[in-house]
């Protein structure tokens, strides 16, 4: 036979594109439009309602950036047209960007009940199937103008409203009543459905080229000058070859609905409230007309924004999870950032999500829920199984540049051992349209096969696209069953989960530690302000529930469970995965900046009164929120440096202690050296360190030749992706910012010596203070810098004379270690990392820690010197990326870092909780500490009261050295029973008793949760 497959095809492409397709709607009638432009922010509908309208015709421009444009649409069902199936199909001028990044809309009848949103590939509101001919029809549709950002990481102005300008940018299309013929539309999926297939198939498989010809038989029975009257019998042509079974061998796939919408990203927060409105409008409409369909829908937050801004949607979804077309899945408040979010946050983060979808819709849900994060602290197995969470899914990690994981679906093991049933979709997409080229790659891709036939695909438009559509769901009843295609089942996650757990029969592969995205890495940097206003919320939260605790424990002052969950709530809706990392546009890390300045005078608030309701004071006293003692100075109100010490989670009166040395400084030439008997530190003419002495130790921490805390400029140009991404090139080239305006002693002892160091560089300038403070371990970096760089990157370099083969970060509840070199394409990757308060490098016996306040990421590198191998420890402080927002970090930016010499992990513990709870000097009468541990490496992460608001007391704690550890909590309060929970306060069983107090003893990195009833 001769080959005309390209001629087959050509004329199956013609015919569909300009006979078949726009034959679906067999006849048209358009609405008469009017409009109320919306001054302002978005409004109610109950306001837009009583709008003052005006007439509008089609083709008139609308929309300024960000504006809302409410449109009445009227007509009447003509009366040839009863018995037919009428929509309404609308085009408010959508553009060749993709769904849910341009103009949406939702559609109301004209009482005001949300109807169904609108989209560029869900155009259609039902009206009658059938019609009953002659009925009127008032709608009326909020239209946002929402404009498309990303356009090839291009500078843009569109992405804060205060900058987006006033010219419209739409130009409304057509608003009009339509017949559709359900003959000619099924058809359409038919040959879609078919055609998509038979590319995917190799060229010598029979089954292409059945297709090929059932095709032209189907083109051979269509009249195209009549395709309505002659679609039943093309659709006859076709039924044999679209009812032939799939093979036995087949892939199985289970096909979940699904609409990731990020939380803000291109637009703001406020405008998610309304993309998932309109997202959960469509799914529980399209629901009624597909039974079959299930939902996973995850972000308890975009729940409770539906529940209080659209009371019928949120009436629809609770039906909907009640008749089994909607899955709560993902257990999470929002998906979050999986780095950089603490300990505590991340815990928070399962416990308000979990419990949401518990008290509100009755779900326990088994999963974590997180396809687009930008990587995966190795703390989450323990995490889930801790909330009674089985399973975790992610997408992200099909993205990385160099590696690909050598599993789809395995057994995920965190830092201490505990492992997660954990499954990567081969589909590479959280967004499937149930095209054949999807699910072909999703069995090709498929990494497992042989011990596993099965993997998730979770389908539907994202990002305020409008989630899943009736065609999506027809072509997966086309492909349940069908030869040369993987078999598709729509159904819940936690089937697939269940069944592929099942299959493996316990013997999945493993993989063990962090899943590190090899991509996206200058998240852990870009909008430093953001992440310090996370860092310093999550610590001042920390330190509120103490002393509310103490307060209401002590006192019995009320305990302020309902500002503490809201701000709690609002802190962990900022670790959205493209809010903390700095993806998102200008106006939300505007909105961001003024959002964590209220949380952070709200909970300063809040600690303010704890501290005033503890009973009179008799003096000034020094408050420390971390759960080891301190010995260190203080500033007082009048400035002046004291010396305390202070018990841990207490209070001391602030009287001066006696130190057990003092701080000198002397000249030698031009250098300041500094001298408080642990550490003698030399400052050098440029304001460089050139000595890091450890007296104790009787080393040289700085390797030999270098100068430490080196800043360090490189241009920062990323091939794509510009405030996410930091590319390897860019170490390629580099300035060395050691010309100094200005060195000068600010301080000069006993409590406290430092030297002050002015630079200034391109438009910049940075002024540090160089600190040592008696009996400190450390030498304290105290920054400002007022940055206007463009396209830079700046680092902090500290050049150490230690001999690492790795690197520790501290992570989520306890730490991973990374390898130094890049032997390997996985280590090479690994160039940018992410830490919490501290990063540590040592060889046998001693190492060196770096701390921070508030950055996260960081590089290290071998760097060879005169005397042997040394590690290079750098601390990533800022960047100037230009978008998504084009003023990205420029201002004036003010943080901490410090050198840790002699450090042993206990000890980076505990001084980067230091760092990060200064002491707090108040007028408050002593407090003895709430509790107490007498081991150092079980560590406590939070003190407060329980949820269910029972006066019960919680304390969670950890294992935070990486080792076995047993030690006595002491209370130091009257209790009358404790009890082991979870994660969400559940009792397991009660604890273990001593003589002394709770017996606690922990695996490595092991978190444990307590239930204390006081007396």
């Amino acid at each position: 036979m001769h080959d005309d497959r390209q001629l087959v095809e050509g004329r199956l492409e013609r015919a569909l594109h300009q006979f078949i397709r726009p034959a679906q709607y067999a006849a048209r009638s358009p609405l008469t439009l009017s409009v109320w432009h919306a001054p302002g922010e978005p409004v109610p509908v109950a306001e837009a309602l009583k709008g003052d309208y005006a007439p509008f015709a089609v083709g008139t421009e609308w929309g300024t950036p960000w504006s809302t444009s409410w449109f009445r649409l009227e007509g009447a069902v003509p009366p040839e047209w009863a018995g037919r199936r009428v929509e309404v199909v609308v085009d408010p001028g959508f553009t060749g960007d993709g769904p849910g990044f341009q103009a949406e809309g939702l559609v109301y009848d004209a009482a005001g009940i949300p109807l169904k949103g609108i989209h560029p590939r869900n155009r259609h509101i039902p009206v009658g199937a059938p019609a009953e001919g002659g009925e009127d029809v008032h709608l009326l549709l909020e239209a946002a103008a929402n404009p498309a950002v990303l356009h090839g990481f291009e500078p843009t102005l569109l992405g804060d409203i205060s900058t987006a300008g006033d010219r419209p940018i739409y130009r409304f299309s057509s608003a009009d009543l339509a017949v559709l013929d359900e003959d000619v539309w099924h058809l359409v999926l038919d040959i879609e459905v078919l055609s998509e297939l038979m590319a995917e198939l190799p060229a010598d498989r029979a089954r292409r080229h059945e297709i090929l010809r059932a095709l032209e038989d189907m083109l051979d029975a269509l009249d195209l000058h009549d395709v309505a009257g002659t679609a039943v019998r093309a659709r006859a042509a076709l039924a044999e070859t679209l009812a032939r079974p799939a093979e036995a061998s087949a892939h199985r796939i289970s096909a979940a609905g699904h609409a990731h919408i990020d939380s803000a990203w291109l637009w703001p927060l406020r405008e998610t409230v309304r993309k998932a409105s309109r997202t959960f409008a469509n799914v529980t409409a399209l629901a009624a007309d597909y039974p079959e369909l299930v939902f996973a829908c995850s972000q308890a937050q975009q729940y409770a924004w539906v529940k209080e801004h659209q009371p019928h949607i949120w009436e629809r979804i609770k039906k909907a999870v009640a008749d089994g077309n909607w899955a709560p899945v993902g257990s999470m408040w929002v998906e979050s950032d999986a780095n950089m979010p603490g300990g505590e946050a991340l815990a928070r983060q399962i416990v308000h999500g979990k419990r949401f979808f518990a008290e509100e819709l009755g779900v326990e849900t088994e999963e974590i829920w997180l396809p687009d994060s930008f990587g995966y602290t190795a703390a989450f197995p323990q995490l889930a199984k801790l909330a009674g969470i089985r399973w975790f899914l992610t997408q992200k990690l099909s993205w990385n540049q160099s590696n690909k994981m050598p599993h789809h679906t395995f057994w995920w093991e965190g830092i201490d051992g505990t492992r997660v049933f954990t499954h990567f979709p081969p589909v590479d997409t959280y967004n499937s349209q149930i095209h054949a080229a999807e699910l072909a790659h999703a069995e090709r891709n498929f990494a497992d096969k042989g011990r596993a036939s099965r993997s998730l695909v979770p389908f539907g438009w994202g990002d305020g696209g409008g989630g899943p559509t009736r065609e999506m769901l027809e072509k997966a009843r086309r492909v349940r069953d069908l030869e040369g295609s993987p078999r598709v089942t729509v159904e819940r996650p936690s089937a697939f989960f269940t069944a592929a757990e099942e299959e493996y029969g316990g013997q999945a592969p493993v993989w063990s530690g962090e899943l590190y995205l090899e991509l996206h890495r200058a998240t852990y940097t870009t909008q430093a302000k953001t992440k310090q206003g996370n860092r310093r919320g999550e610590h001042l939260l920390r330190e509120a529930e103490l002393w509310a605790t103490a307060a209401a424990l002590r006192t019995g002052a009320p305990y302020p469970y309902e500002d503490l969950d809201r701000l709690w709530k609002t802190v962990l809706l900022h670790q959205f995965h493209d809010i903390l990392p700095g993806s998102s546009i200008a106006w939300v890390h505007r909105e961001a900046r003024e959002t964590y300045a209220r949380v952070r005078d709200e909970l300063e608030g809040i600690i303010a009164a704890s501290v005033t309701a503890l009973g009179a004071a008799t003096g000034p006293a020094v408050l420390n929120a971390s759960p080891y003692g301190r010995s260190e100075v203080v500033t007082t109100g009048d400035g002046d440096p004291v010396f305390v010490r202070v018990p841990p989670l207490a209070a001391a009166p602030l009287s001066t202690s006696e130190a057990p040395s003092a701080v000198t400084v002397e000249r030698e030439g031009g250098a300041f050296v500094l001298d408080n008997g642990l550490l003698r530190v030399t400052v050098d003419a440029d304001g460089l360190l050139t000595s890091v002495t450890d007296l104790a130790a009787g080393r040289e921490v700085l390797a030999p030749g270098t100068r430490g805390n080196l800043l360090q400029l490189h241009p920062d140009h990323p091939n794509q992706w510009d405030a996410w991404d930091i590319d390897r090139h860019y170490r390629r080239s580099h300035t060395d910012l050691t010309e100094a305006e200005s060195v000068e002693l600010t301080e000069d002892g006993p409590l406290r010596a430092a030297v002050r160091v002015v630079r200034v560089f391109g438009s910049s300038r940075i002024t540090q203070e160089l600190r040592l403070d008696v009996a400190s371990p450390r030498v304290d970096v105290l920054t400002e810098v007022d940055w206007q760089e463009s396209e830079k990157v700046l680092k902090a370099a500290f050049p150490l004379d230690v001999h690492a083969e790795r690197s520790t970060a501290e992570i989520q509840f306890g730490h991973v270690h990374r390898p130094t070199h890049a032997n390997t394409s996985w280590d090479a990757a690994r160039f940018e990392i992410c830490a919490h308060r501290w990063l540590r490098v040592a060889e046998p016996g001693y190492g060196v820690a770096v701390l921070n306040d508030s950055t996260y990421g960081h590089d290290v590198t071998r760097t060879p010197h005169e005397g042997g191998l040394g590690t290079t420890v750098r601390l990533t402080l800022l960047r100037a990326p230009h978008s998504p927002d084009p003023q990205t970090d420029l201002g004036v930016h003010r943080f901490r870092y410090a050198l840790l010499p002699g450090a042993d992990v206990p000890l980076a513990v505990r001084e980067g909780l230091a760092l990060n709870l200064p002491l707090r000097v108040a007028a408050a009468p002593e407090q003895g500490p709430l509790v107490t541990v007498d081991h150092e490496s079980i560590t406590v992460e939070a003190v407060k009261l329980a949820e269910d608001r029972s006066g019960d007391v919680v304390v969670r704690l950890y294992e935070s050295a990486g080792d076995r550890a047993r030690g006595t909590l002491r209370v130091g309060f009257p209790v009358v029973s404790a009890q082991v929970t979870d994660l969400l306060e559940r009792p397991l069983h009660d604890a273990e008793t001593g003589e002394e107090g709770l017996t606690v003893g922990l695996r490595p990195f092991q978190i444990l949760t307590l239930r204390l009833r006081p007396a």
